[in-house]
Order: C-alpha cells, then sequence, then structure tokens
C-alpha cells in the first residue's frame, strides 16, 4: 500500500489554480477510480495511463487504485492530467522514488504509448509555479510558450520514460534555464500602402497614441478597412506584463499562442454575423470571446450596422470596465478585456451618401433607420467620430509628392506622446478616470466656453465632455505641449461627427 502526491495545474479562466493528484493503491478487488469533480476527458484518462505505463514497460498494479483531484469542487477538464496520475500510480506502487516530488509540477497529456502530446494554456501554468518556486515538467512540444516566463526551470520530456528517468536519477533532463528575447514582430502592412486620407491617418495617429475608440463613416471602397488593419503597425509593443496578459487569453483559447509575435497588440476582426458568446465569450465551460483575445490590443468591427443590435450591446459595459464576467449555474469566470474599439460603417444603405459620384438616392428617414441600428449609448463609448471620403484618381495614382509617411515614422510620435501619458499618469489617457481627467485636463476660461458650447449645440452626454478632454489630452501630448491649448480642444470636438444632427 501507498500513498504520493503530485502537483498539477487546472483551469479556470485564465488563472491555473493548483490541484493536488493524491494517488492511493491498497489491497482489494483490482479497480482504478478518479474522484474529485472529473469531466469525461479526465475520466477518460484511466485507459490512456494505463497503456503508457504498460507500453512504457512499467507495472500496473493489480490492487485498487484511487485517485484524488483535490480541491474537489474544481471542475477538472482535458488531458493535462495524465502525466501526474501515471507519475502518482509509479510512486504509490513504490515503482520511482516519491522524493523531491514536491519539487516538481506535472503537465501533459499521454498517448497509449507513453508520449507526451502538448497542451492548451502552458503559459498561465508557468506563471503560477513560478511564482510557487517549483520546476515545471512539461510536454517538449510546449516548451517555446512556456519560456517566455522569466525565472522558471522548464524540464520538457517527450516521453514517460525520460520523466521517470529523471525522477529516478539515472538520465537527468536538461533544464530550459536561458530564457531568450522572442524576435520582434514583423509586419508586411504599412501606413506608406496608403495614399492620401491625411486627416484620417492624423486620426489614427491620436487614436493609437491614446487607445482611443474611432469609428469610419463612408462610402464603400474609400480605404477603411485597409487603414484599420494597419493600427497595429503604429502601436507600441507590449509590455511585458501586458504581454502576458494577452499570450495567457491566447494560451487558454483554441487558436493557440503565436510565441513569435507575442508581444505585437493584438488584432481581431470577427464578421458580422458573429454572436453575442462569440464575440464577448461564453460556453457551458467559458471560454474567451473576441473581446478578451483583443485584450491590451484592437478590435475592428467592420460593416458595424450589419451586425445583430443585441450582439452589439454586449460591448457597452465591457468598453467602460474593462472586464468581462461570465455567469453560468456552475460556475462563473472573469475574462479581461480591455481593448481599443475601431468600427467602420456606411454613412447610408446603399452607402453613397455625400459621394461625388452622386448615385444616393436614400431619403433621410432611411438614413436615420440605418443609422439607428448602432445606439446611442454606444456612440456615446467611441471617442472618435470620422469620415472617410472618396479621394482623387490622382492622389490614388501618384500619392504624396514626397512619399506617404512609414508606420515606424508614425510609430516613433505614438511611442512618444504615450511615454509622456505612461509618465503622467500610469495608463494611457483614454483609460483615465474622472478624478483624473479633472486634475489633470485643465483648460483656459476660453477653452471652457468653446466646450460649452459644443455640448449645448449637440447635446453632448457627461460621458462625451471627458472623452473630448482625454482626446484633447492626447493631441496635446502628440505636440508636446504642456497644457490643452484651444486649438488642441477645438480638434478633439471636430472628431464627435455623429453626435450632430443629419
Amino acid at each position: 500500500m501507498g500513498l504520493a502526491v503530485i502537483f498539477s495545474r487546472g483551469r479556470s479562466g485564465i488563472d491555473a489554480p493548483l490541484v493536488m493528484v493524491e494517488v492511493h493503491v491498497s489491497n482489494g478487488l483490482p479497480a482504478l477510480n478518479i474522484v474529485g469533480l472529473p469531466e469525461t476527458a479526465v475520466k477518460e484518462s484511466k485507459d490512456r495511463v494505463r497503456g503508457a505505463i504498460l507500453n512504457s514497460r512499467f507495472e500496473f498494479p493489480a490492487q485498487r487504485i484511487t485517485v484524488n483531484l483535490a480541491p474537489a469542487d474544481l471542475p477538472k477538464e482535458g488531458g493535462r492530467f495524465d502525466l501526474a496520475i501515471a507519475l502518482g500510480i509509479l510512486a504509490a506502487s513504490g515503482q520511482i522514488p516519491t522524493a523531491n516530488l514536491d519539487h516538481y509540477e506535472c503537465i501533459g497529456e499521454l498517448s497509449l504509448g507513453g508520449e507526451l502530446r502538448p497542451i492548451n494554456g502552458v503559459l498561465p501554468i508557468a506563471i503560477q509555479a513560478r511564482n510557487h518556486y517549483r520546476k515545471l515538467i512539461l510536454p517538449r512540444e510546449n516548451t517555446a510558450e512556456a519560456a517566455l516566463v522569466k525565472g522558471i526551470e522548464i524540464m520538457p520530456a517527450a516521453h514517460l520514460l525520460e520523466v521517470c528517468a529523471h525522477l529516478s536519477g539515472q538520465t537527468q533532463i536538461q533544464p530550459e534555464l536561458q530564457q531568450t528575447e522572442p524576435p520582434a514582430p514583423t509586419d508586411d502592412l504599412d501606413f506608406a500602402d496608403v495614399h492620401g486620407q491625411y486627416h484620417v491617418k492624423r486620426a489614427f495617429e491620436i487614436a493609437a497614441a491614446g487607445a482611443h475608440n474611432l469609428i469610419m463613416l463612408g462610402p464603400p471602397g474609400t480605404g477603411k478597412s485597409m487603414i484599420a488593419a494597419r493600427l497595429p503597425t503604429i502601436l507600441p509593443l507590449l509590455t511585458e506584463q501586458q504581454a502576458q496578459e494577452t499570450a495567457a487569453i491566447a494560451s487558454i483559447s483554441d487558436q493557440g499562442l503565436d510565441v513569435a509575435n507575442w508581444l505585437k497588440p493584438p488584432y481581431r476582426a470577427p464578421h458580422h454575423t458573429a454572436s453575442a458568446a462569440a464575440l464577448v465569450g461564453g460556453g457551458s465551460n467559458p471560454k474567451p470571446g473576441e473581446i478578451s483575445l483583443a485584450h491590451n490590443g484592437t478590435l475592428f468591427l467592420d460593416e458595424l450596422p450589419e451586425f445583430d443590435r443585441k450582439v452589439l450591446e454586449v460591448l457597452r459595459e465591457p468598453l467602460e470596465t474593462g472586464h468581462i464576467t461570465i455567469s453560468r449555474a456552475a460556475r462563473q469566470v472573469d475574462f479581461p478585456a480591455r481593448f481599443q474599439l475601431i468600427a467602420a460603417m456606411n454613412p447610408c444603405p446603399c452607402g453613397y451618401l455625400g459621394d461625388s459620384s452622386g448615385r444616393c438616392h436614400c431619403t433621410s428617414e432611411q438614413v436615420v433607420r440605418y443609422r439607428a441600428r448602432v445606439s446611442g449609448p454606444l456612440l456615446d463609448r467611441i471617442d472618435m467620430h470620422l469620415e472617410v471620403p472618396r479621394i482623387s484618381h490622382e492622389v490614388l495614382r501618384k500619392g504624396a509628392p514626397g512619399g506617404e509617411e512609414s508606420s515606424a515614422t508614425i510609430r516613433a510620435r505614438v511611442v512618444a506622446a504615450r511615454a509622456v501619458a505612461v509618465a503622467r499618469s500610469g495608463k494611457a489617457n483614454s483609460a483615465l478616470t474622472a478624478k483624473e481627467v479633472k486634475k489633470l485636463c485643465v483648460l483656459s476660461e476660453q477653452s471652457h466656453q468653446l466646450l460649452e458650447q459644443a455640448m449645448d449645440k449637440f447635446g453632448l452626454s457627461h460621458r462625451a465632455y471627458h472623452r473630448i478632454l482625454k482626446l484633447a489630452l492626447t493631441i496635446a501630448d502628440l505636440a508636446k505641449s504642456d497644457h490643452i491649448e484651444i486649438k488642441h480642444l477645438s480638434e478633439a470636438i471636430s472628431y464627435r461627427k455623429l453626435d450632430r444632427r443629419l
């Protein structure tokens, strides 16, 4: 009879709670029971573990084996506990030593032949293992992802036999000690590809510097989607903490993590047929949605009025709070969702209102009905409303006389302005609270009068008032001004196009 305890990690949102795999081998009729709220994939691990142990030429105990996954009230899912269960059975039956097992955490799915297969969600596990000063034994395919966490000793293995040989002191697994810096992210897109539309590129520079939400209004084919796709090329790279938060979400999702570009802000562009669950996350076992996958990055919604109205309304709270809570009968999961919203829409049902071609024959009632598909409360949460007109063929053919500005040039100004904001308040200007806005956005009497006139004329809300001030502060940062001048405020007010009557 024997008892062994192996440390592993479960999954709850983007967290990786500790799971103690307790294995007890005792006399009785041969049986293997797994308790501790296991789901189907965990219950099926008994057959994978049996095959892996026998095919690795170990003896599978012909005794009563009880596996307890503690804590018992935490749902367990997936094949991540296979390795820990197999090691627990071998340790409890005396086939490998139990000494020093508390120095390791073990994760990985086993094949019937004993090979270790990769799992999702390794990054949160590596962070928690580092915080608890334990070494991490994991499948070799997950090494690159776990190596993004500095200060952890990683023990990659390809087979159960390698892990057993290491724990028995026969053949040591070479730890991954040196955490190399990932290469700088690359991108084929560049703002130099966009000819003309200088006021649009100016607005995107402001939006990037302050992480402001933006909506574009213009006829089809004017470059709205093209410009939006190039926004990530002028955004500052993520800090290590931001990158770990974003990578942890990508790690637990079905899409996996792109290790080479983990410092690059994410860019998500869901189709307009996406459901509310796809956008904010959900399911019986809650998974992150598009707004969480865009955490610390950009969410681009093209053809905004074509989205179901109920789907768009679920964005209102995350835009304010920066997180989304998904509640189910069994549990409640919180996902971070601090994203920059970029949207695009046509000005009318046919798409050509205001176009020089004169093709639009939509009535004012049709235009109002079309734009009403996007609610006022959602538009109120968008800092910048931008018109994108059609450019001439000459501009499209020749571009600027001296060539268009590259993303690298624009990004240098954005990074400098963002650095000023972070040094001042520790965050981008769009994230300032009402108290911080009152303290930092100091206006002259003339500027106050201008803003009051705009509030009265356009019927702006108090939320729009604060967003205009935050936008003006970003414009001042780009201009390297220590305070908000009236020209900065005027430009900020000019970006509230959709607050005006048709």
